[in-house]
């Protein structure tokens, strides 16, 4: 037992120390020994996690570290709650964490900033191993916020670049929106419940009973700030400008990390949603519109990572929707396969980049499928697998998704199976401009290191046979994943496939064939494409709507940037002009005229002075004697 509490405190603190150990010393640290550093702790700290993993019993075993905050009644202790939900996610991202890691030695390394960037890139995975293993509401924020805090500095690493700054900015800004629902909703557990542990939490919403106004407003607060952090409309036009980043921060943010700690949150409090239907149906909806609205804004972009970016919202929208069903299982397969396909996919972006010596655009490409070998084999497989191409990783999560939407609300299962169409468009758009057709570039492409192919590889087989980690019954499997999950997640035991076996072959087989039907539809468009797309001012209005992300930029600036920016710069000219400016003057003036008028008594006349002091001792007295 101590052996395990040893091991569940080293897996957070490994990553922190390598970001003391190279914030300290980075001037000390070249690019590889910076980069083997910060590896090997991401690296130490899987091995830690897979120690758990396997020696665990099915129980939730609190670490005590130390009694945080103890005011009156109110006692938080700083804990971690080692169980299925957190070592699952343990695993999750110290594993693809190290890879990336790993691959950015290679990248990063003609950066002269190297060692701030794995600094930086151990204090994200430390701050996300914080929000996943916190036993209270509490430890799971301050791990939230530090998610936040790093997204900021590592959207923004290249400072200098105006632009990035702001994408840097932008994301902290609508993610600070979305904490405040999260601070609304722990305030209102603790006056509820007395206490912001997880289980007791959830002991004491069960016995409220569904539908209680307490559940449905803590779940939809909850809810708004995993709206936040996950993307999900309106808070997600963040998410693709942070590509401003380096890629391999785009492929921690977008595939293992931060993106997926709105959905952990809501599985974390299953048992409140699980009674607050209210709300799972708005999740729905939500996870719903936000699938299709990815897909669709990612069908005319010719930035590689843009493309990827929304892929990346359009794929939370189905983890949501999953959640919005009671899916929970589900939900988590997909953000397991996720994971492995959309790490793959920026890495391989990334390695794209590489060999096109910084080259984003897609229409500057073409025909690297034979001067990029590994990459092109390796992007191809992440591809089937977003698609859901049988029987890759991503056929089976998806699949599951549609088979529990199908059962609830069929108008939902058709428009995830229109998303997966569209999903499945744009993704091979992407593969075939930029790996087939004629070299329409003027940089010499080359094949990128093995530091950075071999992640390649790994994340390739893991997106290939990570489906098994959660094999549907229809095709023999005993669904593992979800029966590791129950122990930990009560929602997650009380989950069920609402359609009959016959019902799950046959939408499996419409939606694989109407996903193949739309790459070969694909093919006709792009396969041997050798004209360049025109910019969005030269598409018919609908089609520009949709490359410009159906506006929502320009809306969000009508609607508030530009009212409140006009409104602070006439209130600062307002009280710098007429309240701040006068105040100061007027404060200086009246100080300088009493001094002037102070300086009139002090004549240098002693006998003057005597004359002030007999005066005073004469009040003095006449003040005691009228007490008297």
């Amino acid at each position: 037992m101590v052996r395990n509490e040893l091991l569940a405190i080293l897996v957070p603190a490994l990553p922190l120390l390598g970001t003391l150990l190279l914030g300290f010393g980075r001037n000390k640290f070249t690019a590889k020994s910076g980069g083997a550093l910060a590896t090997a702790m991401v690296a130490a700290s899987f091995l830690c996690s897979l120690v758990l993993f396997a020696g665990h019993d099915g129980q939730a075993h609190i670490v005590h570290l130390f009694n945080w905050i103890t005011i009156g009644e109110m006692n938080i202790p700083f804990a971690f709650q080692v169980d299925g939900l957190s070592l699952w996610m343990m695993l999750i991202v110290t594993g693809v964490g190290t890879l990336i890691h790993a691959y950015s030695i290679g990248y990063m390394h003609d950066d002269p900033r190297v060692a701030t960037f794995f600094a930086q890139l151990n204090l994200f995975s430390f701050a996300m191993l914080l929000l996943v293993m916190g036993s209270n509401f509490l430890v799971t924020f301050i791990g939230w916020e530090g998610v936040g805090l790093c997204s900021y500095l590592l959207i923004g690493f290249w400072y200098k670049t105006p632009a990035f700054n702001y994408a840097g900015r932008k994301a902290f800004v609508m993610n600070r929106i979305g904490d405040v629902g999260m601070v609304l909703a722990m305030t209102l557990m603790f006056l509820q419940f007395g206490t912001l542990n997880y289980l007791p939490v959830m002991d004491q919403a069960g016995m409220l009973g569904g539908n209680n106004p307490v559940l449905i407003t803590a779940t939809l607060l909850l809810f708004l700030g995993a709206t936040g952090k996950s993307a999900q409309l309106p808070l997600l036009t963040w998410l693709p400008d942070a590509m401003a980043g380096p890629t391999p921060v785009s492929a921690l943010i977008h595939a293992a990390t931060m993106v997926t700690a709105g959905v952990f949150l809501v599985v974390r409090s299953s048992v409140m949603y699980d009674l607050a239907p209210y709300t799972q149906n708005i999740v729905l909806w939500v996870g719903v519109l936000t699938a299709l609205f990815g897909a669709t804004a990612g069908l005319f972009q010719n930035d590689i990572k843009k493309v990827l970016a929304y892929s990346t919202v359009s794929q939370l929208g189905y983890m949501f929707a999953a959640l919005g069903v009671g899916a929970y299982s589900a939900g988590m397969f997909h953000v397991t396969t996720h994971a492995f396909f959309k790490a793959l996919l920026f890495l391989g972006a990334g390695s794209v980049i590489h060999a096109l010596g910084g080259e984003q655009d897609i229409r500057k490409m073409g025909g690297l499928r034979n001067k990029t070998k590994t990459t092109y084999l390796t992007f191809l497989v992440a591809t089937l697998a977003i698609a859901g191409i049988p029987p890759l990783s991503g056929f089976f999560s998806k699949d599951s998704i549609l088979a529990h939407a199908f059962g609830d609300s069929p108008l939902a299962y058709g428009i995830l199976v229109l998303t997966a169409m569209i999903t499945a468009l744009y993704m091979f758009r992407l593969l075939f401009l930029t790996f087939f057709g004629t070299y329409r570039g003027k940089a010499q492409p080359h094949e990128s290191p093995s530091v950075m192919t071999l992640p390649l590889v790994a994340l390739a087989v893991l997106s290939a046979i990570g489906g098994a980690l959660n094999i549907p019954h229809v095709f023999g499997g005993n669904e593992w994943l979800k029966r590791h999950l129950a122990a930990a997640v009560e929602g997650v035991a009380g989950e069920h496939l609402a359609v009959a076996a016959s019902t799950e072959y046959i939408l499996m087989t419409l939606s694989t064939l109407l996903v193949l039907l739309t790459i070969w539809y694909a093919w006709t468009l792009y396969g041997k494409k050798t004209t360049l797309d025109p910019e969005p001012e030269a598409m018919p209005v609908l089609k520009r709507i949709v490359a410009k992300r159906w506006m929502l930029d320009e809306l969000y600036a009508a609607l508030f940037e530009k009212p409140f920016g006009w409104m602070s710069r006439h209130f600062f000219s307002f009280g710098e002009n007429k309240l701040t400016v006068p105040l100061t003057v007027g404060t200086g003036n009246a100080a300088q005229g009493l001094s002037e008028w102070l300086r009139k008594v002090h004549t240098g006349n002693t006998g003057f002075y005597l004359f002030g002091m007999m005066v005073g001792v004469v009040v003095l007295l006449l003040i005691t004697l009228s007490g008297a």
